[in-house]
C-alpha cells in the first residue's frame, strides 16, 4: 500500500517537470517537394521520402542500400499508410509498425522517437551585420523545417537584446559553451548547438559546434540557400547523435535499473526517459528507485546520461546500504545497471 501512496505523490510532479529529452512528433511523416502529380514524379518522391525516413530512423546514410531492403526500395508504397498533396508538396505517412519491423528484419539499428532536445544559437552573418535567429522570426522557418525533416527536437532562443549580446561570433566559436550556458538554462535543453552561417560566392556556409553532456562535436556545412544549409547542418548533427542512441536488433533484453538520489521531479523525469523501454517501477525505498525495463545497456546509458546520471561501477557497494553483506544476487541482478545523481 505504501508503494502506491508514494507513486501517487510522485506522479503529481509530472505537471511541473521541466522538459529535457522529448519525443519527436511526426517522426514517420515525410514531406517532399514536387512540381506535378504525375505518377512518375510521385514514384520518385516516394523513393526520396523513404530515403529521408530511413536516414532519420537510423542515422546511417548507407542503411537503405542494404540488400535486405531491395524490395522496399523498388516499392516504397508497401510501407506507406497514406499520402496526400499539399500544393507542391507530397506528404507521405509511413506506417510505424510495418516500417520498424522491416528495418529490424534487415538488421538495422533504430533510433527511437525520444531524442535529446537541442537549443540552437544560430547566427546569420551578412553585409548588414550578424543576426541571431530567434523563435517566431521569419528566419526561423528553415531551421524548424530542417529539424522536422531530420527528426530532431529543435528549440530557438527568443533572441532578445540580452541574448543577442551573448550570441557573438567569439562565443559561438569557443571550444566550450561557458558563455552560452547561463542564457541557455531557461530553455531546459539537453544539447547546445552553436552555428555561424554566412553567404559567400553565391552559397551559404556554416561552422557548427554541438555540446551534449561532456562530449563535443563540430563540423562544416554548405547549401545553395538558407533552407539547404539548415538541412545540411541538422543532417550532420543527426548523424553524429544517432550512434549514441540506436540499438541493434536483439541487443535489448530484460534489465533492472536502480537509481539513487531521486526526488519527486526526478522520478517524473526518469519515468519519461524510460518510457520507450516499457519501464515498470518495481520498488521505492527512500531515495532509491528500482525499474524493470526492456532495453540494452548501451541505450540505457545514453538515455540516462541525458538526465545527468552517473553510472555506479559494478564492483561498487550496493546502492541500498541496508542490503545484507554477501547476499546472493538474484537472476535479475545479472542484467543490473545502477546509477546515481
Amino acid at each position: 500500500m505504501r508503494l502506491f501512496v508514494r507513486l501517487f505523490a510522485l506522479c503529481c510532479a509530472l505537471l511541473s517537470l521541466p522538459s529535457f529529452a522529448e519525443p519527436v512528433s511526426g517522426l514517420y511523416q515525410v514531406r517532399e517537394a514536387v512540381t506535378s502529380q504525375q505518377p512518375e514524379e510521385r514514384t520518385l518522391a516516394l523513393g526520396k521520402a523513404l530515403e529521408t525516413l530511413v536516414l532519420r530512423l537510423t542515422g546511417d546514410a548507407k542503411a537503405l542500400q542494404s540488400p535486405a531492403l531491395e524490395g522496399v526500395r523498388k516499392d516504397p508504397q508497401q510501407l506507406v499508410s497514406r499520402y496526400v498533396y499539399e500544393g507542391e508538396t507530397l506528404v507521405v505517412d509511413f506506417d510505424p509498425l510495418t516500417t520498424d519491423n522491416k528495418l529490424r528484419q534487415a538488421g538495422l539499428a533504430l533510433w527511437g522517437a525520444n531524442r535529446p532536445s537541442i537549443l540552437a544559437w544560430w547566427l546569420n552573418a551578412g553585409v548588414e551585420g550578424a543576426n541571431l535567429v530567434g523563435d517566431g522570426q521569419e528566419a526561423a522557418a528553415p531551421l524548424q523545417q530542417a529539424a522536422q525533416n531530420r527528426g530532431l527536437p529543435l528549440r530557438l532562443p527568443l533572441a532578445d537584446l540580452q541574448e543577442q549580446l551573448v550570441a557573438t561570433a567569439e562565443n559561438l566559436s569557443a571550444s566550450q559553451p561557458d558563455a552560452l550556458q547561463p542564457a541557455s538554462e531557461r530553455y531546459s535543453a539537453d544539447a547546445l548547438l552553436a552555428v555561424q552561417a554566412r553567404e559567400a560566392d553565391g552559397q551559404w556556409q556554416a561552422e557548427w559546434r554541438l555540446w551534449l553532456g561532456d562530449s563535443r562535436e563540430q563540423g562544416k556545412a554548405q547549401g545553395i540557400d538558407q533552407k539547404a544549409l539548415a538541412d545540411a547542418v541538422l543532417l550532420a548533427v543527426s548523424e553524429r547523435l544517432a550512434p549514441r542512441f540506436v540499438v541493434k536488433p536483439g541487443a535489448a533484453g530484460a534489465m533492472v535499473v536502480e537509481v539513487q538520489g531521486a526526488d519527486l521531479s526526478r522520478y517524473a523525469e526518469l519515468a519519461r526517459l524510460l518510457e520507450p523501454f516499457a519501464a515498470r517501477l518495481s520498488k521505492v525505498k527512500g531515495d532509491q528507485l528500482t525499474w524493470q525495463v526492456n532495453a540494452s545497456a548501451e541505450q540505457l546509458r545514453a538515455q540516462l546520461g541525458l538526465a545527468g546520471l552517473q553510472e555506479v561501477p559494478a564492483d561498487a557497494a550496493p546502492l541500498d546500504a541496508s542490503a545484507a553483506a554477501g547476499a546472493t544476487p538474484t537472476s535479475a541482478a545479472v542484467n543490473l545497471l545502477r546509477f546515481r545523481w
